[in-house]
């Protein structure tokens, strides 16, 4: 006796249509949004399921947004959020609302005196802001970043103790070329005054789709930690932006080596030393296999 088919609860759709929207490559949530308001054909729901997925998305990939007035940008990151909907743009001391569905600033407001930083720590965090943006722009074009105080924001003095976290995010979409991809790394640098020192911890994120003829991503992480002395801000800057140097460009060495090792050890791995054929697979020349042109003469297209 053949199972029944269970009606799914709203509820049950609802999370199924946070997850494809949560788990959309980079730049493609308004691709997905669409398909998955066409399957739910119910617009309230749909609604509902955007409404928690977009923020969550959008901060996670740290999207750049254009204010209106020309004013500047600003990143959606969790350091940056007042407010729902609300995000601080430290460089203008102006705060985006945001239509996270959308993706688009509605509104700009100045920020209040409450929600910036002190005297002190934004003399700090202007010095990295200034360096990082420097190196961001050699590195990665259309690059993005900020810096941001997230803890200790009101501390005055050389002893005290405050946390900036630095945000780099870059991203290049090509639809056309059937390929996105997406860089985001994120420092916490902790500023210990008793001590004079500070703890950096750094996350790095690559994500890529590449869709033509197939369907492929790639999702890596690297965690990393390091530290350095308590100095004035101008020479504190120059060294967090050259530790964030040295540790992205040492990942991003690895991803290639990695990578361009692939056909000599983990493809080797997928597959038998002897297939059925008991003849080797010739891996110096694997070009000249094509799985949609042998499909394609097997079903007679383009005859």
């Amino acid at each position: 006796m053949a199972d029944e088919e269970v009606e799914l609860s709203d509820e049950q759709k609802k999370e199924i249509a946070k997850w494809f929207l949560l788990n959309a490559p980079a730049g493609e949530i308004q691709f997905v949004a669409k398909d998955v308001k066409k399957i739910l054909n119910d617009d309230e729901l749909y609604h509902e399921a955007a409404s928690e997925a977009f923020p969550q998305y959008n901060k996670s990939h740290m999207i750049c947004i254009e204010m209106p007035g020309r004013v500047g940008d600003v990143i959606i990151t969790p350091f940056n959020e007042l407010e729902e909907n609300e995000f601080l743009d430290p460089r203008t001391a102006q705060v985006a609302i945001i239509d996270n569905i959308k993706q688009v600033c509605t509104e700009v407001r100045h920020a209040l005196d409450e929600e910036l930083p002190s005297a002190y720590v934004e003399e700090f965090r202007c010095a990295v802001d200034m360096e990082v943006s420097r190196y961001v722009g050699e590195a990665y074009p259309k690059g993005v970043c900020s810096v941001y105080c997230v803890n200790g924001k009101d501390v005055e003095g050389p002893e005290s103790d405050f946390e900036l976290a630095v945000v780099i995010a870059a991203a290049r979409h090509s639809p056309q070329n059937f390929c996105n991809g997406s860089w985001r790394s994120t420092w916490n640098i902790e500023f210990k005054g008793d001590f004079q020192s500070l703890e950096i911890r750094g996350k790095m994120q690559v994500g890529a789709h590449y869709f033509e003829e197939g369907n492929v991503q790639l999702d890596a992480k690297h965690e990393c930690n390091d530290s350095t002395i308590l100095q004035a801000p101008e020479d504190c800057a120059v060294a967090i932006a050259n530790i964030i140097r040295h540790h992205e460009a040492e990942y991003l060495a690895s991803l290639e080596t990695s990578y361009s090792n692939l056909p000599d050890t983990t493809f080797k791995d997928l597959r038998r030393k002897l297939p059925v054929t008991r003849t080797l697979f010739p891996w110096h020349n694997t070009s000249q296999f094509s799985l949609t042109r042998d499909i394609a003469k097997e079903l007679g297209i383009g005859k």
